[in-house]
């Protein structure tokens, strides 16, 4: 007799794999369109996306995780002409890490454009952003072509989920969509590298390391 899993009572999930990639960016794309949540899988854990041009929407994420509004929001992008939607520019310096790092686990502050939510920078005037590695993020940013919110699956203060039965139990039927990969990598959290500063300036430790980055 087959057991119904707690995924299949609760809502939509999608296995992924590249022979339903179509699929699983179309369902996506919607929910991000309609204002809504979904739960991806990135190289390290399980993130929760919104788009990050819907106020709404990231008003609910904040309220879903519970997260501190002084906490900015990262975001991941399809590419450079992407980035420059939510970036003043990209410095030099920037540049060099971009043709090094991206795509992959390098998340990188730039000043913010004018006219960004404040609700993804806090206030700081500065957007942490990154171009993720092969993944569902990637492709589904790719798709988009809009800044999605990259920020781990998990209540605040608790461990970021590396499976969809993890996002389940944490966030129920709060989430409109995940894209189930099995367990994530998990290890390290990507680096982040503060380029609004001279010289740049290590945020985070990750998974690329100190040694890697010229200061």
């Amino acid at each position: 007799m087959h057991k119904t899993s707690v995924l299949e009572l609760i809502m939509p999930v999608l296995s992924y794999n590249k022979n339903n990639l179509d699929e699983i960016i179309r369902q996506a794309s919607d929910v991000l369109n309609r204002g809504g949540t979904i739960a991806y899988p990135t190289e390290s854990f399980y993130a929760l996306g919104v788009s990050a041009t819907d106020e709404n929407a990231v008003k609910k994420l904040f309220d879903l995780k519970g997260r501190p509004p002084e906490k900015p929001l990262p975001l991941i992008v399809a590419d450079t002409d992407v980035l420059l939607s939510v970036a003043q520019s990209i410095p030099d310096r920037a540049k060099i890490l971009i043709e090094r790092y991206w795509p992959g686990p390098l998340t990188i502050v730039f000043k913010v454009k004018e006219g960004v939510s404040q609700l993804l920078t806090s206030g700081t005037g500065s957007v942490a952003v990154r171009v993720p590695g092969d993944s569902a993020a990637l492709y589904i940013a790719k798709a988009l072509r809009l800044p999605i919110t990259a920020t781990s699956a998990n209540p605040s203060s608790l461990p970021p989920a590396e499976t969809a039965e993890e996002v389940i139990s944490y966030f129920g039927d709060r989430v409109d969509l995940i894209i189930d990969a099995g367990k994530s990598p998990g290890g390290k959290p990507s680096t982040i590298v503060d380029t609004t500063t001279v010289p740049l300036k290590i945020l985070r430790y990750g998974s690329v390391s100190l040694s890697d980055i010229e200061l």
